[in-house]
Protein backbone atom coordinates (compact mmCIF):
# COMPACT_ATOMS: atom_id res chain seq x y z
CA UNK A 1 0.00 0.00 0.00
CA UNK A 2 1.48 2.51 -1.61
CA UNK A 3 1.44 6.26 0.99
CA UNK A 4 0.11 9.59 -0.79
CA UNK A 5 1.22 12.41 0.93
CA UNK A 6 0.60 16.31 0.82
CA UNK A 7 4.38 17.40 -1.40
CA UNK A 8 6.68 20.22 -0.11
CA UNK A 9 5.79 23.28 -1.64
CA UNK A 10 7.35 26.49 -0.04
CA UNK A 11 9.59 26.64 2.85
CA UNK A 12 6.75 28.63 4.45
CA UNK A 13 3.78 26.55 3.68
CA UNK A 14 2.50 24.32 6.37
CA UNK A 15 -0.81 23.37 5.15
CA UNK A 16 -2.76 23.47 1.74
CA UNK A 17 -6.25 23.18 0.75
CA UNK A 18 -7.99 19.98 -0.98
CA UNK A 19 -9.64 21.82 -4.27
CA UNK A 20 -10.88 18.84 -5.59
CA UNK A 21 -10.20 14.85 -6.33
CA UNK A 22 -10.10 14.38 -10.63
CA UNK A 23 -10.46 10.86 -9.74
CA UNK A 24 -12.74 8.89 -7.09
CA UNK A 25 -12.57 6.75 -4.14
CA UNK A 26 -12.11 3.06 -5.05
CA UNK A 27 -11.30 3.97 -8.29
CA UNK A 28 -8.47 2.26 -10.92
CA UNK A 29 -5.71 5.17 -12.04
CA UNK A 30 -2.86 4.83 -14.15
CA UNK A 31 1.41 5.70 -12.86
CA UNK A 32 1.74 9.69 -13.60
CA UNK A 33 -2.24 10.32 -13.57
CA UNK A 34 -3.33 12.88 -11.63
CA UNK A 35 -5.91 12.25 -8.85
CA UNK A 36 -6.10 15.49 -7.17
CA UNK A 37 -5.60 19.41 -7.10
CA UNK A 38 -4.27 21.28 -3.94
CA UNK A 39 -4.06 24.92 -3.15
CA UNK A 40 -1.30 26.65 -1.65
CA UNK A 41 -1.04 30.24 0.24
CA UNK A 42 0.32 31.34 -3.64
CA UNK A 43 -0.66 28.66 -6.46
CA UNK A 44 -2.48 24.92 -6.74
CA UNK A 45 -1.11 22.27 -7.84
CA UNK A 46 -1.98 19.06 -8.94
CA UNK A 47 -0.87 15.69 -6.96
CA UNK A 48 -0.19 12.78 -9.49
CA UNK A 49 -0.23 9.10 -8.76
CA UNK A 50 2.99 7.17 -7.59
CA UNK A 51 2.04 3.72 -9.24
CA UNK A 52 -1.00 2.14 -10.87
CA UNK A 53 -3.59 0.61 -8.66
CA UNK A 54 -6.84 1.57 -6.90
CA UNK A 55 -7.05 5.38 -5.25
CA UNK A 56 -8.82 5.37 -1.72
CA UNK A 57 -9.28 8.82 -0.62
CA UNK A 58 -8.52 10.00 3.24
CA UNK A 59 -9.86 13.76 2.65
CA UNK A 60 -12.42 15.37 1.69
CA UNK A 61 -12.79 18.62 -1.04
CA UNK A 62 -12.47 21.79 1.25
CA UNK A 63 -10.58 19.99 3.62
CA UNK A 64 -7.27 22.11 5.38
CA UNK A 65 -4.26 19.46 4.75
CA UNK A 66 -0.83 19.60 6.61
CA UNK A 67 2.03 19.58 4.20
CA UNK A 68 3.24 15.92 4.75
CA UNK A 69 0.72 14.54 6.00
CA UNK A 70 -1.04 11.47 4.41
CA UNK A 71 -4.52 12.16 2.41
CA UNK A 72 -4.28 9.07 0.08
CA UNK A 73 -3.66 5.14 -0.31
CA UNK A 74 -3.02 3.73 -3.47
CA UNK A 75 -3.03 -0.26 -3.69
CA UNK A 76 -0.39 -0.96 -6.20
CA UNK A 77 -1.23 -4.98 -5.86
CA UNK A 78 -4.67 -4.19 -7.27
CA UNK A 79 -5.54 -5.65 -10.52
CA UNK A 80 -6.47 -3.58 -13.41
CA UNK A 81 -10.34 -3.95 -14.06
CA UNK A 82 -11.00 -5.80 -17.23
CA UNK A 83 -12.44 -3.32 -19.92
CA UNK A 84 -10.91 0.01 -17.77
CA UNK A 85 -10.05 2.83 -20.66
CA UNK A 86 -6.67 3.70 -20.72
CA UNK A 87 -5.94 6.58 -19.60
CA UNK A 88 -3.15 9.28 -21.66
CA UNK A 89 -1.16 11.86 -20.58
CA UNK A 90 -1.45 14.16 -22.95
CA UNK A 91 -4.58 15.94 -23.88
CA UNK A 92 -6.55 14.61 -26.51
CA UNK A 93 -7.67 16.86 -29.43
CA UNK A 94 -10.94 18.46 -28.90
CA UNK A 95 -13.76 16.75 -30.34
CA UNK A 96 -15.48 17.96 -33.52
CA UNK A 97 -18.50 19.62 -33.02
CA UNK A 98 -21.57 17.85 -33.88
CA UNK A 99 -23.21 18.47 -37.12
CA UNK A 100 -26.38 20.14 -36.66
CA UNK A 101 -29.75 20.77 -38.33
CA UNK A 102 -30.83 23.62 -37.02
CA UNK A 103 -30.74 26.70 -38.24
CA UNK A 104 -27.83 29.02 -37.56
CA UNK A 105 -28.59 32.03 -35.43
CA UNK A 106 -26.68 35.24 -33.36
CA UNK A 107 -25.94 32.51 -30.46
CA UNK A 108 -21.93 32.70 -29.79
CA UNK A 109 -20.06 29.12 -29.60
CA UNK A 110 -19.61 29.33 -25.97
CA UNK A 111 -23.44 29.53 -24.76
CA UNK A 112 -25.12 26.46 -24.74
CA UNK A 113 -29.14 26.31 -25.80
CA UNK A 114 -31.55 23.81 -26.96
CA UNK A 115 -32.51 23.93 -30.33
CA UNK A 116 -36.05 25.44 -29.64
CA UNK A 117 -34.59 28.05 -27.56
CA UNK A 118 -31.95 28.95 -30.39
CA UNK A 119 -34.39 29.14 -33.23
CA UNK A 120 -36.56 31.57 -30.53
CA UNK A 121 -33.96 33.91 -30.12
CA UNK A 122 -32.43 33.90 -33.55
CA UNK A 123 -36.27 34.60 -34.44
CA UNK A 124 -36.68 37.52 -31.98
CA UNK A 125 -33.21 38.71 -32.27
CA UNK A 126 -32.99 38.08 -28.53
CA UNK A 127 -29.93 39.13 -26.74
CA UNK A 128 -28.60 36.16 -24.59
CA UNK A 129 -26.77 38.19 -22.29
CA UNK A 130 -30.55 39.12 -20.77
CA UNK A 131 -31.18 35.40 -20.04
CA UNK A 132 -30.99 33.47 -16.73
CA UNK A 133 -30.06 30.09 -17.59
CA UNK A 134 -32.05 27.12 -15.90
CA UNK A 135 -31.16 23.64 -17.72
CA UNK A 136 -28.79 21.62 -16.57
CA UNK A 137 -24.69 23.09 -17.07
CA UNK A 138 -25.78 26.08 -17.80
CA UNK A 139 -27.82 25.65 -20.59
CA UNK A 140 -30.81 28.18 -21.97
CA UNK A 141 -33.66 26.28 -22.32
CA UNK A 142 -37.08 27.40 -24.06
CA UNK A 143 -38.80 29.05 -20.74
CA UNK A 144 -35.79 31.12 -20.14
CA UNK A 145 -35.93 32.93 -23.54
CA UNK A 146 -40.03 33.61 -23.21
CA UNK A 147 -38.88 34.79 -19.14
CA UNK A 148 -36.48 37.02 -21.14
CA UNK A 149 -39.26 38.10 -23.63
CA UNK A 150 -41.87 38.81 -20.98
CA UNK A 151 -39.40 41.00 -18.68
CA UNK A 152 -37.47 43.13 -20.94
CA UNK A 153 -34.88 45.12 -19.48
CA UNK A 154 -34.94 42.83 -16.31
CA UNK A 155 -32.33 40.07 -15.86
CA UNK A 156 -31.89 37.83 -12.19
CA UNK A 157 -28.78 36.99 -11.41
CA UNK A 158 -27.89 33.16 -12.43
CA UNK A 159 -29.62 30.47 -10.78
CA UNK A 160 -32.32 33.05 -9.00
CA UNK A 161 -35.63 34.61 -9.90
CA UNK A 162 -36.76 37.97 -10.27
CA UNK A 163 -37.29 39.72 -7.16
CA UNK A 164 -35.02 36.82 -5.29
CA UNK A 165 -32.95 37.66 -2.14
CA UNK A 166 -30.84 34.71 -1.71
CA UNK A 167 -27.45 35.04 -0.35
CA UNK A 168 -24.49 32.39 -0.40
CA UNK A 169 -21.68 31.65 2.07
CA UNK A 170 -18.43 30.31 0.82
CA UNK A 171 -15.25 29.24 2.16
CA UNK A 172 -12.47 31.85 1.53
CA UNK A 173 -9.53 29.96 -0.42
CA UNK A 174 -5.96 29.84 0.79
CA UNK A 175 -4.79 32.07 -2.09
CA UNK A 176 -7.55 34.54 -1.43
CA UNK A 177 -6.86 34.83 2.30
CA UNK A 178 -2.59 35.23 1.60
CA UNK A 179 -4.09 38.16 -1.18
CA UNK A 180 -6.17 39.70 1.40
CA UNK A 181 -3.58 39.47 4.10
CA UNK A 182 -0.50 40.45 1.52
CA UNK A 183 -2.63 43.83 0.50
CA UNK A 184 -3.54 44.62 4.05
CA UNK A 185 0.21 44.21 5.06
CA UNK A 186 1.11 46.47 2.14
CA UNK A 187 -1.12 49.62 2.98
CA UNK A 188 -0.02 49.05 6.47
CA UNK A 189 3.15 49.10 6.00
CA UNK A 190 4.51 51.15 3.29
CA UNK A 191 4.43 54.83 2.48
CA UNK A 192 2.36 54.67 -0.40
CA UNK A 193 2.45 56.96 -2.94
CA UNK A 194 1.63 57.32 -6.88
CA UNK A 195 2.62 59.23 -9.13
CA UNK A 196 0.75 59.20 -12.69
CA UNK A 197 2.00 60.41 -16.55
CA UNK A 198 0.93 59.12 -19.58
CA UNK A 199 2.63 57.81 -22.85
CA UNK A 200 2.03 58.09 -26.64
CA UNK A 201 1.46 54.44 -28.12
CA UNK A 202 1.61 55.58 -31.86
CA UNK A 203 5.25 54.34 -32.20
CA UNK A 204 4.88 51.19 -30.41
CA UNK A 205 1.89 50.38 -32.14
CA UNK A 206 3.42 51.46 -35.86
CA UNK A 207 6.18 48.67 -34.69
CA UNK A 208 3.95 46.11 -33.51
CA UNK A 209 1.59 46.77 -36.91
CA UNK A 210 5.16 46.77 -39.58
CA UNK A 211 6.85 44.08 -37.67
CA UNK A 212 4.29 41.49 -36.03
CA UNK A 213 4.27 39.43 -39.18
CA UNK A 214 7.76 38.38 -39.32
CA UNK A 215 8.42 38.33 -35.39
CA UNK A 216 5.13 35.57 -35.08
CA UNK A 217 7.11 33.58 -38.23
CA UNK A 218 10.75 33.89 -36.74
CA UNK A 219 9.62 33.54 -32.85
CA UNK A 220 6.71 31.45 -33.04
CA UNK A 221 5.22 34.07 -30.87
CA UNK A 222 3.02 37.18 -31.03
CA UNK A 223 4.57 40.79 -30.72
CA UNK A 224 2.86 42.21 -27.86
CA UNK A 225 2.94 45.24 -25.72
CA UNK A 226 4.06 43.21 -22.42
CA UNK A 227 7.92 42.83 -24.31
CA UNK A 228 8.19 46.86 -25.03
CA UNK A 229 7.21 47.41 -21.50
CA UNK A 230 9.52 45.33 -19.43
CA UNK A 231 12.18 46.09 -21.01
CA UNK A 232 11.71 50.07 -20.78
CA UNK A 233 11.47 49.08 -17.34
CA UNK A 234 14.46 47.32 -16.78
CA UNK A 235 16.27 50.00 -18.61
CA UNK A 236 14.98 53.00 -16.18
CA UNK A 237 15.69 50.10 -13.00
CA UNK A 238 19.29 50.32 -13.74
CA UNK A 239 18.94 54.12 -14.05
CA UNK A 240 17.14 54.78 -10.62
CA UNK A 241 18.31 51.57 -8.75
CA UNK A 242 16.21 52.71 -5.93
CA UNK A 243 13.23 51.62 -7.45
CA UNK A 244 14.81 48.30 -7.91
CA UNK A 245 15.45 47.83 -3.90
CA UNK A 246 13.53 47.39 -0.75
CA UNK A 247 13.93 47.66 2.92
CA UNK A 248 14.84 44.96 5.12
CA UNK A 249 15.14 45.84 8.87
CA UNK A 250 17.48 48.74 8.76
CA UNK A 251 18.79 47.82 5.27
CA UNK A 252 18.33 48.78 1.81
CA UNK A 253 18.59 45.43 -0.43
CA UNK A 254 19.76 46.82 -4.11
CA UNK A 255 19.55 44.53 -7.12
CA UNK A 256 22.08 44.83 -9.81
CA UNK A 257 19.43 43.11 -12.23
CA UNK A 258 15.43 43.34 -13.28
CA UNK A 259 13.31 40.10 -12.41
CA UNK A 260 9.53 41.35 -12.74
CA UNK A 261 7.11 40.52 -11.56
CA UNK A 262 4.02 40.06 -14.20
CA UNK A 263 0.37 40.05 -12.38
CA UNK A 264 -2.11 37.33 -14.05
CA UNK A 265 -5.45 37.31 -13.07
CA UNK A 266 -7.15 33.47 -12.32
CA UNK A 267 -10.57 32.29 -11.65
CA UNK A 268 -8.88 31.43 -8.36
CA UNK A 269 -7.20 34.76 -7.67
CA UNK A 270 -4.37 37.04 -8.45
CA UNK A 271 -0.91 35.38 -9.18
CA UNK A 272 2.29 37.39 -9.77
CA UNK A 273 4.72 35.06 -11.66
CA UNK A 274 8.31 36.71 -12.11
CA UNK A 275 10.22 37.03 -15.63
CA UNK A 276 13.83 36.83 -14.52
CA UNK A 277 16.66 38.68 -15.42
CA UNK A 278 14.74 40.85 -18.14
CA UNK A 279 17.96 43.03 -19.14
CA UNK A 280 19.62 40.24 -20.41
CA UNK A 281 16.54 38.74 -22.43
CA UNK A 282 15.54 39.85 -26.01
CA UNK A 283 12.23 41.20 -26.75
CA UNK A 284 11.30 37.18 -27.91
CA UNK A 285 12.32 35.69 -25.16
CA UNK A 286 10.39 38.03 -23.02
CA UNK A 287 7.28 37.48 -25.07
CA UNK A 288 7.84 33.63 -25.21
CA UNK A 289 8.12 34.21 -21.29
CA UNK A 290 4.96 35.94 -20.61
CA UNK A 291 3.24 33.33 -22.46
CA UNK A 292 4.57 30.28 -20.74
CA UNK A 293 3.99 32.18 -17.22
CA UNK A 294 0.31 33.19 -17.62
CA UNK A 295 -0.25 29.72 -19.20
CA UNK A 296 0.71 28.12 -16.20
CA UNK A 297 -0.65 30.35 -13.83
CA UNK A 298 -4.09 30.13 -15.39
CA UNK A 299 -3.51 26.11 -15.48
CA UNK A 300 -2.06 26.23 -12.02
CA UNK A 301 0.89 24.96 -13.00
CA UNK A 302 3.13 27.71 -11.31
CA UNK A 303 5.88 26.22 -9.00
CA UNK A 304 6.67 28.26 -5.39
CA UNK A 305 10.08 29.50 -7.03
CA UNK A 306 8.37 31.22 -10.16
CA UNK A 307 6.35 32.82 -7.59
CA UNK A 308 9.03 34.05 -5.56
CA UNK A 309 12.00 36.75 -5.63
CA UNK A 310 10.75 39.62 -8.52
CA UNK A 311 12.49 43.10 -7.57
CA UNK A 312 9.52 45.58 -9.51
CA UNK A 313 6.08 44.70 -10.32
CA UNK A 314 3.55 45.24 -13.54
CA UNK A 315 0.14 45.22 -13.92
CA UNK A 316 -2.03 45.52 -16.82
CA UNK A 317 -5.43 46.73 -15.85
CA UNK A 318 -6.20 48.15 -19.52
CA UNK A 319 -7.23 44.46 -20.43
CA UNK A 320 -10.73 45.19 -18.43
CA UNK A 321 -11.18 48.44 -19.36
CA UNK A 322 -9.35 50.45 -16.86
CA UNK A 323 -8.53 54.14 -17.79
CA UNK A 324 -6.64 54.68 -14.55
CA UNK A 325 -6.00 53.36 -11.21
CA UNK A 326 -3.34 53.60 -8.21
CA UNK A 327 -2.07 49.71 -7.80
CA UNK A 328 -0.74 48.49 -4.58
CA UNK A 329 2.91 47.68 -4.26
CA UNK A 330 3.63 44.36 -4.03
CA UNK A 331 6.07 43.78 -1.03
CA UNK A 332 8.91 43.85 -0.20
CA UNK A 333 9.69 45.39 -3.15
CA UNK A 334 9.14 49.22 -3.24
CA UNK A 335 7.76 49.97 -6.52
CA UNK A 336 4.66 48.55 -9.18
CA UNK A 337 3.41 49.76 -12.56
CA UNK A 338 0.30 50.19 -14.09
CA UNK A 339 -0.84 50.04 -17.25
CA UNK A 340 -3.93 50.85 -18.32
CA UNK A 341 -6.67 50.63 -21.63
CA UNK A 342 -5.37 52.45 -24.71
CA UNK A 343 -7.88 55.43 -25.91
CA UNK A 344 -8.14 57.48 -28.56
CA UNK A 345 -7.68 61.47 -27.28
CA UNK A 346 -6.76 64.50 -29.05
CA UNK A 347 -3.09 65.94 -28.51
CA UNK A 348 -1.33 69.27 -28.82
CA UNK A 349 1.56 68.35 -31.55
CA UNK A 350 3.67 71.04 -32.30
CA UNK A 351 0.59 73.07 -32.21
CA UNK A 352 -2.12 71.21 -34.25
CA UNK A 353 -4.37 69.37 -31.97
CA UNK A 354 -3.86 65.04 -33.36
CA UNK A 355 -5.95 61.98 -32.48
CA UNK A 356 -3.63 59.83 -30.52
CA UNK A 357 -3.55 56.44 -28.98
CA UNK A 358 -3.00 57.55 -25.37
CA UNK A 359 -2.36 55.44 -22.32
CA UNK A 360 -1.98 56.42 -18.59
CA UNK A 361 0.81 54.86 -16.49
CA UNK A 362 0.58 55.02 -12.83
CA UNK A 363 3.49 54.80 -10.81
CA UNK A 364 2.85 53.45 -6.54
CA UNK A 365 5.72 53.57 -4.83
CA UNK A 366 7.01 53.28 -1.02
CA UNK A 367 8.15 56.80 -0.45
CA UNK A 368 10.47 55.74 3.09
CA UNK A 369 12.69 54.25 0.09
CA UNK A 370 11.91 56.28 -3.06
CA UNK A 371 11.72 60.19 -3.51
CA UNK A 372 9.55 62.28 -5.33
CA UNK A 373 12.28 62.87 -8.31
CA UNK A 374 13.16 59.14 -8.30
CA UNK A 375 9.64 57.71 -8.26
CA UNK A 376 9.07 60.91 -11.17
CA UNK A 377 12.12 60.27 -13.23
CA UNK A 378 11.58 56.98 -13.24
CA UNK A 379 8.14 57.65 -14.85
CA UNK A 380 9.07 59.95 -17.54
CA UNK A 381 12.40 57.72 -18.77
CA UNK A 382 9.55 54.91 -19.28
CA UNK A 383 7.81 57.17 -21.21
CA UNK A 384 10.49 58.44 -23.30
CA UNK A 385 11.85 54.92 -23.57
CA UNK A 386 7.85 53.65 -25.10
CA UNK A 387 7.29 57.00 -27.09
CA UNK A 388 10.39 56.19 -29.01
CA UNK A 389 11.30 52.06 -28.95
CA UNK A 390 14.57 52.46 -30.72
CA UNK A 391 16.04 53.36 -26.99
CA UNK A 392 15.34 49.67 -26.12
CA UNK A 393 18.14 48.80 -28.67
CA UNK A 394 20.58 51.12 -26.28
CA UNK A 395 18.72 53.18 -24.05
CA UNK A 396 20.36 56.43 -25.61
CA UNK A 397 19.59 57.80 -28.78
CA UNK A 398 21.53 56.67 -32.02
CA UNK A 399 22.00 59.61 -33.65
CA UNK A 400 23.40 61.26 -30.30
CA UNK A 401 25.33 58.12 -29.61
CA UNK A 402 27.07 58.41 -33.38
CA UNK A 403 27.45 61.86 -32.57
CA UNK A 404 29.03 60.71 -29.57
CA UNK A 405 26.52 63.60 -27.75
Amino acid sequence: MIEVKVPTVGESISEVTLLKWTRKNGSYVERDEVIAELESEKATFEVNAEQSGVLTTLATEGDTVLIGAIFAHLDETAEKPAGAPEVKTEKAAAPAPPVSSAPVTSVPNDVKTTPVASAIIADKKVDVAAITPSGYGGKIVKQDVMEALSNPGKKAFAGTELFGRNIRKEKMSNLRKTISRRLVESKNTTAMLTTFNEVDMTAIMATRAKHKDKFKELHGVNLGFMSFFTKACAIALSEWPTVNAYIDADELIYHDYADISIAVSTPRGLTVPVIRNVESLSMAEVEKKVVELATKARDSKLTSDELTGGTFTITNGGVFGSLMSTPIINIPQSAILGMHKIQDRPMAIKGKVEIRPMMYLALSYDHRIIDGRESVSFLVRVKEILENPELLLAGKDPVKMLLGL
